[in-house]
């Protein structure tokens, strides 16, 4: 053979060679166990649900998936790790959907539209609005009522400036034509206690209030979601009581950019036969979270969709200028 000729030859082979190998690799994925980092404390509603998905999707699998949690930064923290992971399908984790507003205000330094690989979405949460039992507020337009009468005098703790409690209260005051004092908390652990002992008029939180209105010490005006939850079936939605607002801060499963398209899939799978799964389901029923599986390309055109939504409410609500004052 011509030496040129020979050059060519072992040039394509080499070239197809390297073509083939990320095809090699993920036929044998995976070969060892995968890291999901969930970036909110051990012991949380996040980390519960979070864990049992995993265990459901290391069986479709066929390796552990250890869950190594990352909290910080409102959730921002164990994302940013995620995404600079190496792309090789051994670093995924949960996507709080948040990063959709946190990006835009500058909270962490990530695009979620172009750095990131969605598997799933799988479950959302509980929302609520709360106040004491011995409240004059019984009802929900009570409560707009008096916020109407005397505004920005009825205050309302929340977990933190820019989280989904704060812009979820806050876009239904601007629904209701209302004006609500809000009382940021570095948790909603403290909001509830201070609710509970008086010094609050209204909670805006998740599940947090459920043991406390079972109990009768709180009366739950409203929650957030599409439908009424199944612990509370009474209490109607922001949306049938008038205000067209739904927040339900679904959870999804995501990895870094550049995943091979067939390791892709290949989560992709696991993880929808593990959100079907009687294991997570019965951890999401515990703690009355919706589930709202959606496949990764429907998954991406949810969080596009809530994107722009969020640039919207960043403005009217001028989210950049109250973050920067904490």
């Amino acid at each position: 053979m011509h030496a040129s000729r020979r050059h060519f030859v072992l040039g394509s082979l080499g070239s197809a060679a390297l073509l083939a190998a990320p095809r090699v690799f993920a036929a044998g994925y995976p070969e060892r166990p995968v890291t999901f980092i969930c970036p909110w404390p051990a012991g949380g509603t996040a980390d519960v649900t979070m864990r049992a998905l995993c265990n459901a999707a290391s069986k479709e699998l066929g390796q552990p998936i250890v869950v190594d949690n990352k909290p910080g930064v409102s959730g921002m923290l164990g994302l940013q790790q995620m995404a600079r992971a190496k792309p090789d399908g051994y670093t995924i984790g949960q996507i709080p959907i948040s990063v959709t507003r946190f990006s835009q205000v500058g909270t962490v330094k990530l695009d979620p539209l172009k750095e990131l690989t969605y598997l799933a979405r799988t479950s959302g949460q509980t929302f609520g609005i709360a106040v004491r039992a011995e409240s004059p507020y019984k009802t929900l337009k009570d409560l707009v009522a008096a916020a109407k009468a005397s505004p920005g005098k009825i205050n309302y703790g929340s977990a933190g400036v820019g989280g989904a409690t704060h812009v979820g209260m806050e876009e239904f005051a601007l629904a209701a034509g209302v004006q609500f004092n809000h009382i940021p908390y570095k948790g909603g652990a403290p909001a509830l206690n201070d609710l509970l002992g008086g010094q609050l008029d209204a909670l805006a939180d998740s599940s947090s209030w459920a043991p406390h209105v079972v109990a009768g010490k709180l009366r739950l005006l409203a929650t957030w979601g599409e439908k009424r939850t199944k612990d509370f079936p009474d209490v109607p939605t922001l949306r049938e009581q008038g205000y067209d607002v739904v927040v339900d801060a679904p959870n999804g499963v995501g990895a870094p950019k550049g995943l091979d398209p067939a390791i892709e899939k290949r989560l992709r799978d696991a993880f929808k036969a593990a959100a079907a799964s009687k294991e997570f389901l019965d951890a999401c029923d515990k703690i009355d979270a919706p589930p709202l599986y959606l496949d990764g390309p429907e998954y991406l055109k949810f969080v596009e969709a809530t994107y722009k939504k969020e640039t919207v409410l960043i403005d009217k609500l001028k989210l950049k200028e109250l973050m920067a004052k904490g």
